[in-house]
């Protein structure tokens, strides 16, 4: 059995036990979530599609904890000026391990 969910913009095919990182959501390490943002639900061959989302079913996730990734650098410059600016960038993280499907 699988899931597709949405969260944070993003798509993500998650099937029970499956740990993951996602955009940052609320909650503490050890917290229970409900995500009801459900696109498609896969069980046994029958496969349940939503416009948008599919009625009823949810996915209950627990939080593992937050972090935050690589630095990224971005660099503008303008060319025949000396003009130059230079950013960084992390992004937040939530680590999430999917509990159960129901639909």
């Amino acid at each position: 059995m699988f899931a597709i969910i949405e969260t944070g913009g993003k798509q993500y095919r998650v099937e029970e036990g499956l740990e993951l990182k996602v955009d940052l959501l609320k909650g503490e390490a050890g917290d229970k979530l409900s995500i009801d943002s459900v696109l498609l639900v896969e069980k046994d061959g029958d496969t349940k599609i939503g416009a948008p989302y599919v009625d009823g079913a949810k996915v209950e996730c627990e939080v593992l904890g937050h972090s935050r990734g690589k630095k990224i650098v971005v660099f503008h410059k303008l060319p025949k000026k000396d003009a130059r600016k230079t950013q960084g960038h992390r992004q937040d993280y939530t680590s999430i391990k999917v509990k159960s499907i129901t639909a």
